[in-house]
């Protein structure tokens, strides 16, 4: 399952544990008990689960993903990986994270904004709207970007290795990742960042991993949503 965002980024669903059902019998077999089919009685189970807090069943649903985003979505992306401890009520533990290195492959891609926004008036980190000058914004944005890849180009031909001609180049390189990580710390990146003030970039890849892990664990998600 694959989804395109923004203009040549994505995110894929590489593999999962689980289903709706899993989440279940995690809570079950603290009576020795298991299901085979999903009903009402478990609809309510997950409710009083999501509801008082008990995160442990949700952790049995895993997801590995592919994503690749601009080096500036990753690094706010990175904040749900980090401080990562094991207390049972940490929303940003059950994490795998391995990236794409520039030292070893030279960066291609770069993101190309479709619209450039205004500084928010009332929030010093937000934006808002669209500035009236687009043309002028995107022929600044175009010839800086020129003159930063043909420097960066011309470095590598002179043998500079790719672990430092890289430091020319700005956050909006594409990179990749791999992510795995649980259900609780998938959900506590969309509530996160799926929500007005997060920027529109990673608000865009948190809708779309909302709808992708929806196709798989559709009565958890709807349930965990509405809680």
């Amino acid at each position: 399952m694959k989804r395109d965002v923004l203009d040549k980024g994505f995110i894929e669903i590489i593999d999962h544990i689980g289903s709706d059902l899993t989440v279940v019998n995690s809570a079950r077999v603290s009576f020795g008990k298991r299901k085979s089919q999903y009903d009402e009685n478990d609809r309510k189970l997950v409710k009083y689960l999501a509801k008082h807090k008990h995160w442990s069943p949700f952790r049995h649903l895993v997801v590995q993903f592919h994503i690749k985003a601009p080096e500036f979505v990753m690094r706010q992306w990175y904040k749900h990986v980090v401080g990562i401890e094991t207390s049972s009520s940490y929303p940003t533990k059950d994490h795998a994270w391995n990236e794409i290195s520039g030292r070893y492959v030279p960066v291609k891609d770069f993101y190309r904004p479709s619209n450039w926004r205004k500084q928010s008036d009332n929030n010093k980190q937000a934006s808002e709207g669209s500035i009236e000058n687009q043309i002028a914004a995107e022929e600044i944005f175009d010839e800086c970007m020129n003159d930063i890849l043909d420097s960066y180009n011309r470095l590598l031909e002179l043998g500079v290795a790719k672990e430092q001609a890289r430091l020319l180049l700005p956050l909006n390189q594409y990179t990749e990742v791999y992510w795995t990580a649980s259900f609780q710390a998938i959900t506590n990146f969309i509530e996160l960042r799926d929500e007005d003030t997060a920027q529109w970039e990673i608000r865009q890849y948190s809708i779309a991993m909302k709808e992708m892990v929806t196709e798989i664990y559709p009565e958890t998600m709807s349930i965990w949503f509405s809680k």
